[in-house]
């Protein structure tokens, strides 16, 4: 019996090829798309999961509470907390400090003999490393699972100048060599020894750490740096802990004001310090760094998954039905012979799950093959491991795709009354299965349709991201690090780069106008007694800071040259928080920061310039000179000639500091980085819509083969009457256009509402305008139409004699 089916499925589904090749493309893409967002959400969801502590790991975080009332967020804690935690707490089990992603010089003598000059000794390989480096304490080896293939973990970082090195990393400095007792030389001052090898962390971490430096370290990496001050906040900062218990969390939280009442005095009362579990640190995106990704979206994007493969299924309802006459006789003959309506269920399922299975198969090898083009594209590490999940999964969608797309089929085309469906007196178009079909349709445009929106939408505010008025000129200015912070040297890099008649200006900064450090601090107006209520931002550049970014002086003169801080900029909020009206009102106002111990005049006012990214206000900021906060050169060049400039700029430089690895990036490339959750979305949002319209216009053909089916003797006799072709494509093509209609109707507030939610998480931001939701329209419509043109045309165009001659 079983073989009879299983013939009896082949045959039908071979003599029907352009009906089982629309399912099969239908499901085949909707199911790779599931699968394909399963794995990305997975992906996110599994990160930091290999830790076997990871349900009682938390990281400290604090809300710094200013007297305006405005609550800063900071992932970040001060350096002694951790052994304050390890000591003075019986609920911590362990508690680990780390510097996170410090900027490294590090030298290593090469292991391979091309490498070795003339005179027999080895050349250095320099290396500049920007993440993948922390400063850490050994218990962060308690905390956090790592495989330790050399070394012990207990005593590989207790020493100053010891490392720890991952494997990959160990070959990228060392070749094959053994790296255990070599030694690497970190920015010029530290020689490191190596005392531990681990293999690769997963790339399903957040702490993706390949070289581990002991904490110890750091006094001669930064002699300025005091490892009992509890006032230094930096952004590079982390501190985990473990509790013995995961319930003692809100007790925990409830001891940490007494922490900051016991270090911080009458200021205790500005830190909130609280532990966030593990698992929301991946999905923190308050600040840059450390976060990834929104969690709406994961959720966003598995409803998205679950709408694919529901249009898939219903596609193929669609074309079940729209086959259903072809297939009356032979149901008829079958029930004649004495076949049961069990029997006949059995047999369309059997067929509805060859064609399942075979999509199924054709869906994991589209994942395959383009998994590579997509962790690309997203900067992903996404990989289809047939685990038990996964096969789970699979086996899932599987099931739910047989039982969706064959039950309702199945039912119907066994239901035929035998003498109904030999005389050719059967009809299927019955108001309720016709009506659900329809609504299935429209379900599937409001769907499109709200896609689309928001494709447009997030495509409207990157593009304002990217073109938006920064309050200073972003284009043409290449960022170069500054290794040292010596004068002779700054100075003679500017005089030299200045001769080349391509660049236009240069100017040696802390960083650029605009980015993601939140440097800053309280700040004292002269004649006011005490410290304001508000955190002012700082901007540390040289007299040429101005010129070179583009900012517009709008009172007052320029900062001259000073190695320390002796005069200030300050900018137009800044003005509004002194409440002055007037800029030049503020010329000559003293006011102290905690640069400077006294109170310096301010001598001139900029216009407002966006300090971070578009997410956030504009916050009060100055502009003052420091050069031993000088990190980078900023310098803009006329854009005639690119590579030769970037040329001279590379000599030069490497002639001023021949022991340092020349990098270099384009200020706008920096900026864009702001944005990559931004970018991430938008191809996300571009890629599914696509799927999902190209499902939908599979859904369309169908309900139009069912349409043209059941009308083909009636188009014969209007086209006998007279009827022209295209009146006949108006005919059937004007029901479409109802649905397609309604669904715009339907699903132009949904998208609003939800698009506008969206924009609420930028500080600046467009008005949804109403030419998205009339393009979306136009789009809608023209997708329903090409669709739906296809089969209408076709049928106008057949022999009416054929058509009334059908059976």
């Amino acid at each position: 019996m079983l073989r009879s089916y299983y013939k009896t499925a082949f045959r039908n589904l071979r003599s029907q090829r352009v009906y089982t090749l629309l399912n099969v493309t239908g499901l085949t893409v909707g199911m790779a798309g599931g699968l394909l967002i399963f794995l990305f959400i997975r992906y996110h969801l599994s990160t930091d999961r290999h830790h076997a502590k990871f349900d009682r790991i938390f990281r400290a975080v604090v809300n710094l509470h200013l007297d305006d009332g405005s609550v800063q967020y900071f992932p970040e804690a001060p350096l002694p907390m951790a052994k304050a935690l390890r000591t003075d707490y019986p609920q911590v089990e362990q508690a680990a400090y780390l510097k996170m992603n410090r900027e490294l010089t590090v030298e290593v003598g090469a292991p391979v003999p091309q490498n070795v000059t003339a005179n027999g000794s080895q050349q250095l390989l320099r290396f500049l490393e920007h993440r993948s480096t922390a400063l850490v304490e050994p218990e962060l080896f308690d905390i956090f699972d790592y495989k330790w293939l050399r070394g012990n973990p207990k005593t590989a970082l207790r020493e100053p100048a010891s490392v720890v090195l991952t494997e990959s990393w160990a070959k990228k400095y060392f070749g094959d060599s053994d790296p255990i007792g070599r030694t690497l030389q970190l920015n010029h001052t530290v020689s490191a020894k190596v005392t531990g090898l681990l293999a690769d962390p997963p790339k399903t971490t957040d702490t993706d750490i390949n070289l581990f430096i002991s904490i110890a370290t750091l006094p001669q990496l930064d002699p300025t740096y005091d490892l009992n001050e509890w006032s230094n906040l930096n952004s590079s900062d982390r501190l985990f802990i473990t509790l013995k218990h995961p319930q003692s969390v809100v007790g925990m939280d409830a001891a940490l004001p007494a922490l900051a009442r016991k270090h911080y005095g009458e200021l205790a009362k500005y830190y909130k310090f609280h532990i966030q579990p593990l698992a929301d640190v991946h999905f923190d995106v308050k600040r840059v760094v450390g976060g990834s990704i929104r969690p709406s979206l994961l959720w966003s994007l598995g409803l998205i998954g679950l709408f694919l493969v529901l249009t898939a299924c219903i596609n193929f309802v669609n074309l079940a039905t729209a086959q259903a006459i072809r297939r009356s006789k032979e149901v008829g003959i079958r029930k004649t012979l004495g076949s049961s309506r069990g029997q006949l269920v059995r047999q369309f399922l059997l067929e509805t799950s060859l064609i399942v299975l075979t999509a199924s198969g054709l869906a994991i090898l589209l994942a395959i093959v383009t998994l590579p083009l997509l962790n690309t594209w997203l900067s992903t590490y996404l990989s289809l491991c047939l685990d038990v999940v996964t096969i789970g999964f699979i086996a899932l969608l599987n099931g739910v795709g047989i039982v969706l797309a064959g039950v309702y089929p199945a039912v119907v085309l066994s239901g035929f009354s035998p003498w109904a469906a030999l005389t050719g007196k059967l009809s299927v178009s019955r108001r309720g299965s016709f009506s659900l079909r329809h609504s299935l349709i429209v379900v599937q445009f409001v769907v499109c349709q709200t896609l689309i929106v928001g494709a447009l939408v997030v495509a409207s505010q990157v593009r304002y991201l990217r073109e938006a008025e920064l309050g200073f000129n972003k284009d043409n200015v290449i960022m170069v690090n500054l290794p040292t912070s010596q004068k002779s040297q700054r100075e003679a890099l500017k005089n030299e780069l200045m001769q080349y008649p391509d660049i236009k200006s240069v100017s040696a900064s802390q960083r650029p106008p605009s980015n993601q450090s939140l440097y800053g601090g309280s700040v004292k107006v002269e004649g006011r007694g005490d410290w304001e209520k508000y955190s002012l931002r700082e901007r540390i550049g040289d007299e040429d800071y101005l010129q070179t970014y583009g900012l517009q002086l709008i009172a007052g003169r320029n900062i001259i040259a000073s190695d320390t801080i002796r005069e200030y900029l300050i900018n137009e909020t800044f003005l509004k928080k002194l409440n002055i009206r007037a800029p030049k009102q503020a010329i000559g106002l003293k006011i102290q920061y905690y640069l400077s111990p006294v109170l310096l005049p301010i001598v001139g006012v900029v216009k407002d310039f966006h300090q971070r990214s578009l997410h956030e206000e504009i916050g009060p900021c100055f502009i003052a000179s420091h050069s031993p906060s000088f990190k980078q050169a900023g310098i803009r060049v006329s854009g005639k000639n690119p590579a030769k400039t970037l040329q001279y700029i590379r000599q030069v430089w490497q002639k001023l500091y021949p022991n340092d690895v020349f990098e270099y990036t384009y200020l706008d490339d920096q900026l864009a980085q702001f944005y990559e959750n931004e970018n991430l979305l938008f191809r996300l949002v571009n890629t599914f819509t696509g799927i999902a319209i190209l499902i939908c216009c599979l859904g369309l053909y169908g309900l139009v083969s069912f349409i043209v089916t059941q009308r083909t003797k009636e188009i014969g006799i209007r086209k006998v009457l007279g009827a022209s072709v295209s009146s006949i494509v108006t005919l059937l093509s004007k029901d479409f256009l109802k649905l397609v209609l309604i669904a715009i109707i339907l699903a132009s507030p949904l998208a609003w509402y939800f698009m506008n939610q969206w924009l609420q998480d930028f500080a600046y931001r467009i008005s949804i305008p109403w030419w998205v939701f009339v393009l979306a329209s136009l789009l809608a419509i023209g997708i329903a139409l090409l669709t739906v043109s296809y089969q209408s045309v076709k049928a106008a165009l057949v022999n009416p004699v054929k058509s009334l001659n059908q059976d």
